[in-house]
């Protein structure tokens, strides 16, 4: 069964299960203790640390690992800020970070402090200039991601770290997604990254601060982990994550151009083969083995258990996914379709028959999540009347759009249809069908149940 979500936890790499199994036997005793069995675990200990801060790019001084990534980039973000507080508490972030940030950002709002999120365009990126007119004098931290998790975009970190620097403002970055395809360029100042996205073990995070940087940990401070992760190390599996960073980056370049030249081809095909789809995120500019399309008149929830009885693990950045009814925060920011979202993420040593074998089945499970919604796009029909109004309340997606599609038959070329919605997804994917069918979104105004969007018929 084809599993096609590695950004998400990619599968354990055969040198981190060989590492596990090794230093199960070798590495369970205390590294801090200075009998045998200690200074055999610390020697273990140091070496990971070595390995894992060469890939990273830092000292094996400036680099402790953590229980996970979350926990290094919460313990990122409230050190740095901690440790500049003085300076203010102004925190700057773009608007498509993972989820780990944004709960570290909302923590630091509710504790008074103040953020900024940066806008990005449509593909994903954010620019340099945004976030240098983000910064001010009370700024006491940036993050930035290097690459979107959902829809792969590789962010500009280098040419945003020096306009970081500029301002004196330190610049952590959320490594997650693209560390095991390469070091992260230029001259950022914290990093975290977490292992099971590589192919380590999941529980391993890493967090990299650069010497000279003011960091003040926020929680009750040990002597293991020069005191930034308290507790008793994860020894066979901070071993077992170190060594298999080292493997995949050996395998990177050359993996990463083989997946590269399989996602091209699901970015091509998926448009030709499915009707109403929108290929979303950088085309060239993108992390080498994901992709992300989504689909009109699609749940995108159905649609994912189709893939899945059809043996292939995919992935979903749709709000019909989630139990919020919102969505996606990065689709959002976007302001792309959310609908029938399908994020599909290869692992490393995915085949050409898996890839064209998911394209094989992927145009009948989206035609059947269609008719089983009633989707027929935009139906002919002879005009009504210059403008009709439309009642999905309580509808939840895809079907304020369907319906939507359904009656913009019935009024005459330059005519309107309102579609009054209490989805929050609407906000969304109402504009976006607009810009796929070539019609006018005209906007949307609140009303006593629900909010009314207004479209008007151009063809």
């Amino acid at each position: 069964m084809p599993y096609f979500d590695s950004a998400s936890a990619a599968p354990l790499h055969p040198v981190a299960r060989q590492a596990l199994q090794a230093s199960l036997d070798e590495g369970w005793a205390d590294p801090a203790r200075l009998y045998r069995e200690g200074r055999r675990a610390r020697l273990l200990l140091d070496a990971a640390r070595e390995a894992a801060a060469e890939a990273v790019g830092c000292r094996a001084d400036e680099l402790v690992f953590t229980p996970s990534g979350t926990l290094a980039v919460h313990t990122g973000v409230a050190g740095a800020l901690a440790g500049r507080r003085r300076v203010g508490g102004h925190l700057v972030l773009s608007a498509v970070e993972h989820s780990s940030v944004l709960h570290a950002a909302a923590a630091h709002a509710a504790a008074g402090g103040t953020v900024t999120e940066v806008a990005v365009d449509r593909l994903g990126a954010v620019t340099a200039a945004g976030y240098r007119a983000a910064l001010g004098a009370s700024t006491a931290l940036a993050c930035l991601q290097t690459a979107n998790h959902e829809v792969g975009t590789v962010q500009p970190v280098a040419e945003v770290a020096e306009v970081c620097a500029e301002a004196g403002v330190p610049l952590l970055v959320d490594a997650a997604q693209s560390l095991g395809w390469g070091p992260v360029e230029g001259g950022w100042s914290v990093l975290a990254a977490s292992a099971h996205k590589w192919g380590g073990p999941p529980g391993v995070g890493l967090l990299a601060v650069r010497k000279g940087v003011r960091f003040a940990p926020r929680h009750p401070a040990d002597e293991r982990e020069s005191g930034r992760s308290p507790g008793f190390a994860n020894l066979p599996a901070i071993v077992a994550a170190a060594a298999s960073l080292r493997a995949v980056r050996a395998e990177a370049e050359a993996e990463a151009a083989r997946l590269r030249v399989l996602v091209d081809r699901i970015r091509r095909r998926v448009v030709r083969l499915v009707p109403d789809v929108e290929v979303v995120g950088d085309a060239d500019r993108r992390l080498p083995h994901l992709v992300t399309f989504s689909c009109l008149y699609v749940d995108g929830e159905s649609l994912l258990h189709e893939l899945d009885r059809a043996g292939f693990s995919v992935s979903s950045g749709s709000s019909c996914t989630s139990s919020t009814l919102t969505p996606s925060h990065v689709l959002r920011a976007m302001g792309v379709l959310s609908e029938g979202n399908v994020r599909v993420s290869l692992p490393p040593g995915t085949t050409a028959e898996e890839v064209n074998a998911f394209l094989e089945v992927l145009p009948g499970a989206v035609a059947g999540v269609r008719e089983r919604l009633g989707a027929g796009g935009e139906a002919p029909a002879a005009p009504e009347a210059d403008s009709l109004e439309l009642d999905a309340l309580g509808l939840r997606c895809p079907q304020p759009v369907i319906e939507l599609a359904r009656a913009v038959g019935r009024v005459p070329v330059g005519g309107t249809v309102t579609v009054v919605s209490d989805d929050e997804v609407a906000r969304l994917d109402v504009p976006a069908w607009c810009a796929m069918r070539g019609h006018a979104y005209l906007g949307e105004a609140a009303r006593p149940a629900g909010t009314a969007y207004t479209v008007r018929r151009l063809h």
